[in-house]
Formats: C-alpha cells, structure tokens, sequence
C-alpha cells in the first residue's frame, strides 16, 4: 500500500494529511502551529515552517499507525504571496513578510498610479495590492536595498518548502500567479515589471524558480531530507500549490462551482476555464492547480471578525452564533464594516472596522448578526465582482474552512445568496488536495482525474429563509461609500427591494 502526504502550511499553522494513494481514504492527521502573526506587521521566518512540517508530518504518521516508509509521494500546498529571499547559502535573508503584511502599501499604490488597474490586470491579471509579492520586494528595495544585492532565489512560502525537500528551485502557475509578476494568460514571467517598478540591475530571470504544470514532479526528495525525517529516498515531490488553489481540488470544484473559504483570511472564488481581468482591482485573476483558472476575491477579515465579536460580548463562538440566529429581521437593525485590521477588497490597508446604525433599541443579538453579515457582505461583492468579471460563478455554493462549523455563518450566507449552501464531508480542503495532487504525479497521471475520482460527498446542505437582504445590502453598501448608514424609513419594505446590484466600485 502507498501513502501520499498532503501538506497545508498556512499562517497559522502546518496540517498533514495522509492518504491512500489509490482510494483517498484518510489515514492520519497531524498539525503544529506556526508564530503567532499581528497585523498590519504580520511576518514568520521560513525555517518555522520547516520545523511545523516536521512535527506535523511526524504526529500524522504516528496517527495514521503506519511507518514513514509507507509514504511515496508529497505534495506541499501553503499561504500565497509571502516574500522568501534566499542567499548564497540557502538560508533566508530576513523573515518572510506574509501576504496580510500592508507595510508594502505605499509601494503598491505608486505602482497601480504609474501603471494604471486596467493595465495591471492586463499584464497579470491582477491589480497589486500590499498583499502581493512584487510590493513586497519594492518594500525590500525602498528599505533594506542592500537585501537585493545578496539574494540568490526569490521564492513564496510552498516554494520554499519544495526547496527544502527537493533542492529544486520550482513553482506553480496558481502561486506564481499571486506574484504580480506572472501572466498565468502567457505562461512567462513579467520580469520587465520587476525592472520597472523593485529595481533595475538584478537578473531577475535567474532568481526565479521554474514554473511547473499541474500534473509535473518537482523531483525526488533529497537524501539527507529522506534519511532526517524516515523517508525513503525514493519518494516523489509534487509542484505544489497555494492554499486556496489546492482547498479548490480538495473540494471538487468544477467550472461555474463557487467557494467561500471561511478562515483567518475570506475567499469567494470559482472554477473557469478562461482568464479573467477585473480592471477595477476587486478580482484576482490567478490561476488554478489544474492547468485553468481560478478568479477570487479576498478579504483580510473572516472569522477573527466573529472571534473578536464574541470577546466583545463575553460569549462562546457557539453563544454567539445563537445569539445572531435569534436576533429578529428588523430593517434597522445595526451594519458592520468589518474591516478590523485593514482591508485588502476593497484596498484599504489602514481601515478600521465600524458598527453603524446603533439605537437605544440596539440589542446584544444584533450585534452578534452584524459581526455574521459584515463578513459575509465584503464576501458576496467578491461574489458579484467575480461575475461582473466575466465568469459564469453560478454553480453550487460551498463553504469551507473553521467558519463552515458555525450554523450562523451557513445560514446568513444562504440567506443573502437566496441559494443552498453545502459543506463536504472532508476534514481539511487544503491538505486534502495537496494528497490529490501528490496522487497525480506519483501515478504519472492527470490531477483533474484525481479530483473528480475523490471528490467528497455532501456533508450538510443549508436552505434559505425569505427574501429580506435588500435593504441591508444597500445600507452595507453606502457605509463603504461613506462615513454614515442611512436609516432606512419604517415603510421601507424588505421584500420589495431591487434584485443586488453589482459590485460597487471601490
């Protein structure tokens, strides 16, 4: 019997899984946690990913009672666009600024003001925001040149894992594609922006790892890794992913199928078969780990919105979710601008989070339902700036990660979407399809072919109540727009509002 690895380092923590290599089947589960991060300084030094992985792969083989000689292929999918500098001796140059670092915010607004957004989408199919690398690495240059001058790779988070495990220098089209120098749409690096907007000098082509396909080994596993962590020198090393890109294979996701990751970070994204270029900046164009595309929309603020809520009120996460579920529908009730620590869609990296439309009649339930819906509303005009993009975004709405367990978030977001929202019955989407990838490359197959053959069941299917977001929408709406939430008159009718228009322009 062989085992595949599937690895999901993400910023707060590393999980492995461990899987049948023909069936799926779970077998273990290990994790151990990464540094604690505090936007909007928010960095972890390369190598505490590396000893995560060690603990973690060995508490999942210790679950799963196997030998780690079992284990025949590896796959590491991890967090996007977090900057690794590496130098002469392989070693990293400084901590790793992580992809909610807005440090690089400066550089990212000069960029998008001498390029322009639509030109930006164009190149990359994306607009730069102080999350993506290449504004990461303008920071380097504006303050730490000297930086430049001693690095020898330029890797994100799942490469420099790869790298330790293989000694290769590799990458994927989904995480390049987070970059803001890959064009996912050309399959090339853009190194003339690197020219034009970090520095003119390095050879920035040497510096970059390859790019591989979905289904492409990146090699075999070192020896002196191999003979450190158990492994047989045999074992084979998949090109890896970024985490939302992998969380899309552990689900099954097809062409028009929607995803809303509910976790540290908010993600709406969906499956097509085409590029897609958003010139207002609300929709990554990025690629997919399955040889397509997957347009998302990000947001810094998901569930530590409702952990901090819930400290707010001195309530357990389950309290806070039943308070929410029992606070009336009530058209005045209060709206939240969720925006806690910045905000990257829309692009405001110094916002604040704001409670509007407090009355004396303001009760504890509905502040809890505000915390819900002010996730959930910066989510579903990601939902509608994907779709305004072009793609169809139209297919069964699942909700995955730590915020799927709450019925809360399950309920108000079937409710918004007036659709049924679903959970799978999977422990982890992101290490899960890092194990079909892995799967993939171990049996010289096509990882699309592995998804499909492994997609899980349905675990839990939500249907929606009423029709009653029309009015809270639109006062959603206008406190983005501005400093205040207009009430809404008292014969304002909630089921007579206009179908949700597309996503405001930010």
């Amino acid at each position: 019997m062989s085992i595949v690895a599937g690895v999901d380092s993400s910023t707060q923590s590393c999980t492995v899984e461990l899987r049948d290599a023909d069936t799926g089947a779970l077998r273990g589960t290990g994790r151990s946690p990464h540094p604690a991060t505090f936007p909007p300084l928010s960095e972890q030094h390369p190598e505490a990913w590396w000893d995560a992985f060690e603990i973690a792969l060995g508490r999942a083989i210790a679950d799963a009672q196997i030998g780690a000689a079992d284990i025949a292929a590896i796959s590491v999918a991890a967090q996007c666009h977090g900057l690794v500098m590496l130098g002469d001796d392989d070693r990293p140059l400084r901590a790793a600024k992580l992809w909610n670092d807005t440090d690089s915010a400066p550089q990212a607004a000069h960029m998008v003001g001498a390029l322009g957004m639509g030109e930006w989408a164009s190149a990359v199919g994306s607009v730069p925001t102080a999350a993506f690398t290449i504004s990461k690495l303008a920071w380097v240059a504006d303050h730490e040149p000297h930086l430049l001058e001693r690095m020898r790779r330029i890797l994100v988070p799942h490469d420099y894992l790869t790298y330790r495990l293989t000694g290769r220098a590799v990458t994927d089209r989904s995480d390049a594609s987070g970059t803001g120098y890959f064009a996912a749409h050309e399959g090339r690096w853009r190194t003339d922006l690197l020219d034009d907007f970090v520095a003119r000098g390095p050879d920035w082509s040497a510096l970059l790892p390859e790019v591989l396909g979905p289904d492409e080994s990146a090699g075999r596993i070192r020896a002196s890794v191999a003979a450190a962590l158990g492994l047989r020198p045999d074992v084979v090393v998949g090109p890896g992913a970024g985490d939302q890109h992998a969380g899309a294979l552990g689900v099954g996701m097809r062409e028009g199928d929607v995803v809303y990751s509910l976790g540290t970070s908010g993600v709406v994204l969906t499956e097509s078969a085409l590029p897609v270029f958003d010139p207002r900046g609300d929709v990554d164009g990025v690629a997919d780990a399955a040889g397509g595309y997957l347009p998302l929309a990000c947001t810094l603020n998901s569930t530590k919105v409702t952990d901090a809520a819930a400290g707010w009120l001195g309530v357990s996460l389950d309290e806070l979710a039943a308070l929410a579920l029992a606070a009336p529908d009530r058209y005045d009730r209060p709206i939240m601008l969720a925006y806690l620590d910045g905000e990257r869609t829309p692009n405001r990296p110094s916002a604040t989070g704001v409670l509007g439309g407090l009355t004396t009649a303001t009760t504890r339930g509905d502040i809890a339902r505000a915390a819900f819906e002010g996730v959930l509303f910066g989510l579903v005009a990601g939902h509608d700036a994907i779709r305004a993009a072009g793609a169809r975004a139209d297919g069964s709405v699942t909700v995955v990660g730590g915020g799927a367990k709450s019925p809360a978030y399950r309920q108000f977001l079937a409710d918004i979407l007036q659709t049924p929202v679903l959970t799978k019955d999977l422990a982890e989407a992101t290490a899960r399809g890092a194990c079909i990838q892995a799967a993939a490359v171990l049996a010289g197959g096509v990882v699309t072919e592995v998804r499909d053959a492994w997609a899980p069941a349905t675990a839990t299917s939500t249907s929606p109540r009423g029709d009653a977001y029309g009015v809270a929408r639109e006062r959603y709406r206008s406190l983005v727009d501005g400093p205040g939430v207009p009430r809404p008159s008292a014969e304002t009718s909630l089921t007579e509002q206009k179908e949700p228009r597309e996503a405001v322009r930010r």
